[in-house]
Formats: structure tokens, sequence, C-alpha cells
């Protein structure tokens, strides 16, 4: 008789802790779209509902923060994540919530969007929130992935050339601690992204791919970096194999919606014939 044991496979798990996407290219959406094609399972908690689109954000509705720290209870005490990834948290509480429930559970592998502004220019984090996110959330994290106004905003500086990424990385690296990627292309005309990590700067070259469809970029390379902490890569492999990741969802070309459209996150995946 076949041992039913014989069968079960197990697979590396990262969480997602981020806000929901109506549209589908970013958030929640595109956590879970990476992870699967990744090759990881992904798990979430969803901190708040937001309706949207490629055009822009019409509306926030925050999730509970004791209901968040339900979320984050139910998957931690069941299957407990390898690697978690946090975008969208907007509320004072809801952070304070998460925080405890990351130092509660001593999770691992934390990679923080620090998500605060949208694309289309919507605010994601409120005003009151950011001492909250600098003080508890950052601190907690492996791995901070800001953009250059993101990083302007926590290294309190004026990003406008490389040697300035490199001093902001450092910065925000010795303020919060743990590793600093920044990332170049919101406002520097290029795709390069430079680490700050133990003293030491790597740079991360790249093309820019002719594509104004960028919807969710953010939000996928540090869900490609999570699962590759998830599965054991170091911090710099796991950027570098993010970013061919990225890369590869942009020159797929996909075209949807009025705006900036979404990734092609699933492109190595065949539709069925």
């Amino acid at each position: 008789m076949e041992n039913r044991d014989d069968k079960k496979t197990s697979r590396k798990t990262v969480l997602t802790i981020a806000g929901s996407d109506s549209s589908g290219g970013a958030g929640i959406q595109a956590d879970l779209k990476t992870m699967t094609a990744l090759g990881v399972y992904g798990m979430s908690a969803i901190t708040a509902l937001t309706a949207q689109n490629t055009t822009g954000v019409a509306g926030i509705f925050e999730t509970d923060p004791a209901f968040v720290g339900l979320q984050l209870d139910s998957v931690f005490t069941d299957i407990f994540p390898d690697a978690v990834k946090i975008g969208m948290v907007s509320g004072k509480e809801t952070i304070r919530v998460i925080a405890q429930k990351l130092r509660e559970y001593q999770a691992r592998n934390v990679v923080l969007d620090p998500v605060m502004v949208s694309t289309s220019g919507s605010r994601l984090l409120a005003e009151d929130a950011m001492g909250m996110l600098a003080g508890e959330l950052l601190p907690l994290s492996a791995v901070l992935t800001p953009n250059i106004p993101e990083a302007e905003i926590l290294a309190e500086m004026k990003i406008e050339n490389e040697a300035q990424m490199e001093e902001a990385g450092e910065k925000i690296s010795k303020r919060y601690g743990g590793a600093v990627l920044v990332k170049g292309g919101h406002q520097i005309s290029t795709a390069n992204d430079v680490l700050y990590r133990d003293g030491e700067w790597i740079w991360f070259r790249g093309s820019r791919v002719d594509n104004p469809n960028t919807h969710g970029t953010g939000c996928t390379l540090s869900s490609a970096i999570a699962c590759g902490l998830a599965e054991g890569k170091s911090v710099e492999e796991s950027v570098k194999c993010a970013k061919e990741y990225l890369t590869g969802a942009l020159t797929s070309g996909l075209d949807l919606g009025k705006g900036s459209g979404p990734l092609d996150h699933c492109f190595k995946i065949r539709p069925l014939t």
C-alpha cells in the first residue's frame, strides 16, 4: 500500500503584509503573483483595501488593526514564514500591531518597502504614522528598499546623483540598521540601484526598459528579494535575482489599462492550450 507521506513536498514560504490593489497590479496581488512565479508559497495579511486602477487610487479602507494582528497570528502559528515582505501600512496602530507581532514571533528575513506615496501621487502613509514607522518597523527589517523620494525622506537629504544615493543608503542603514537598497529608477534616468550593507556599497547596474507600464514595480522587487532570502540566498544574490526577474516582467511588454499598467508577473508561465 502506498504511503501518503511519500507524496509530501515542502516549499519555502513568504508572508506579505500589505494593502490590496483591486486592479491586481501592485500590493498583495503583485506580491502573491511574484511569489508564485518564483516558486515559493505565498501568504498574506491585508492591511487595507484600495479602490484603484492604472490611473490612480480612488479610495482606501483600512483594515482594523486588531484584525491585522489576528491575520498575523493565524499565519505565524501554523505556517511559519521563511521571509516577510512589508508594503503598504498606512496607520499608526496598524504599524504598532505589526511590529509587536514580528517581535513576538521573532520573524526573520523581513524586507520592508517603505511605501509612502503611490506612483500616481496618492498618499498611502498617514502623515502622523511616519514616526511610528521609523521607530517601530524600520529597525526590524533586514532589508529596506526605498526609491529616491522615499530615501530622501528617510535620510533627510536631497538625492540628485549616484554619490548622494550612496550617502543616503549609508545614513538610512546606520540610523535603522540592516541593509538598504536605494532604487535609482524613480528620478535618476537609469535603472541602477545601490545596496549599502556592512560598510560597503554594491551597485546593480541595469538598462532602463522602454515600457511605460510600471505599476507595482516596487512591490514586485521587494517581494522577489524576500523570495530569495527565504530560499537561503544572500542579500546581494537575492537583489541580483530580483532585478533580473523584474527586468523580465517589464521586458515582456504587457499592456493593460488606460494609465501606467501592470507588469507581466507570470511572463515565464505559458497559458494552457
